[in-house]
């Protein structure tokens, strides 16, 4: 049998995946796009979906961030599938190790939905 060729590049034949009972089954990706992610679709989040904006300031501590990677999008439910506004909040890097470790959570009067 002959390999298939990659579904991202269609130009080098895909990567085996494993081998059963003497039957190789191959990957939909060779190597190359394998290794380089191509083809791979980008993962939306749940609070992206609802229309949630990142803010580039923390909620928690008003850390005011340079770059976006600097900000999370914090669940205060801890519940990933709840995208409701009044559920989101953005917080730096540091106040979400904080909040994870000491398990501080917002007080539910501080919630205030963000528009």
């Amino acid at each position: 049998m002959k390999r298939p060729l990659c579904k991202s590049c269609e130009q080098r034949p895909c990567a085996v995946n494993y081998y059963r009972d003497g039957i190789a089954h191959y990957r939909s990706r060779c190597e190359n796009c394998q290794r380089r992610g191509r083809g791979l679709k980008r993962r939306v989040p749940k609070w992206e979906e609802a229309g949630y904006k990142k803010k580039m300031s923390c909620d928690h501590c008003g850390f005011r961030a340079k770059f976006s990677a600097q900000i999370l999008v914090y669940h205060v439910d801890g519940k990933l599938n709840n995208a409701e506004f009044k559920n989101l909040r953005s917080v730096c890097k540091n106040c979400e190790i904080e909040l994870a470790k000491l398990d501080v959570t917002w007080r539910r009067g501080d919630l205030e939905p963000d528009l």
